[in-house]
């Protein structure tokens, strides 16, 4: 598949503030910031942790997108469950459910203008130039690891690829890991806690082990969505938020 080409497709049509016609291309001042949530494991909470960037950037104003590059469309499936009066995320199934061969949308990946937040939800066995393709159309990665033997092993293996990838030895970017369904007083969330401190990345977050997030999921909700969420939760979220946002006014202090 060819992401590249998306990149600047969907890119474009987030800077213009209306149609654009031949010739003719109208700029705004506000580029959407995009971010990957991305490991090669199955299982490990990309999507929980991508809907609830969504909703929680949307809550707070911010135009957003949920593109969902798994085919198994589970960030679709939670938009279609989401109550309308609720803060609108722009939803984008970037492949074909249900084809041969995973396969782009290019023609629908366009956001609405003026869109300040993208959110990419990525498929299990990401790797080779489907991973390089996307590293290069994202501004930072959050790498989602649970609490298990195989998924540390794999974890390992996802993120040696991702710096040894064309994308990202050309154009390196803020890569952060986050433990998720976690239960702290554990033995295997201490082997956990372990090697993600060993890494020379940074360890932003962990995540209890709640079913908040499935019944969540089961209505189209994020955390930001209730009126009294579990402080706890709001506070493993902040961490997570905190290094996102530092990173954003990092890079427009560059510009």
């Amino acid at each position: 598949m060819d992401l590249a080409q998306d990149q600047d497709q969907f890119v474009s049509d987030a800077e213009s503030h209306q149609p654009t016609s031949p010739g003719v291309r109208v700029v705004s001042t506000t580029v959407p910031v995009r971010i990957m949530v991305a490991n090669a494991k199955g299982g490990c909470g990309k999507t929980t942790m991508a809907t609830n960037l969504a909703s929680y950037f949307t809550r707070h104003t911010e135009v957003t997108a949920l593109i969902d590059y798994d085919p198994q469309g589970s960030s679709m499936d939670w938009l279609q469950a989401r109550d309308e009066h609720l803060p609108t995320i722009n939803g984008i199934a970037a492949f074909q459910r249900h084809a041969p061969s995973a396969t782009t949308r290019t023609w629908s990946l366009r956001v609405p203008a003026r869109t300040s937040r993208i959110i990419l939800d990525t498929p299990a066995g990401l790797a080779g130039n489907e991973l390089s393709d996307l590293i290069q159309m994202s501004d930072m990665i959050i790498i989602p690891v649970i609490p298990s033997a195989i998924d540390i092993r794999a974890a390992t293996g996802f993120i040696r690829d991702v710096l040894l990838s064309r994308a990202y030895r050309l154009n390196p970017k803020p890569i952060a890991v986050v433990a998720n369904r976690v239960r702290k007083n554990t033995l295997i969330y201490a082997k956990l806690e372990r090697f993600l401190k060993s890494l020379q990345i940074p360890f932003v977050a962990a995540f209890r082990d709640t079913q908040f997030y499935v019944r969540a999921s089961e209505h189209g909700l994020g955390l930001i969505d209730f009126d009294q969420p579990d402080s706890r939760d709001i506070a493993e979220w902040k961490s997570l938020i905190n290094w996102i946002e530092e990173n954003i006014l990092r890079a427009r202090n560059k510009e």
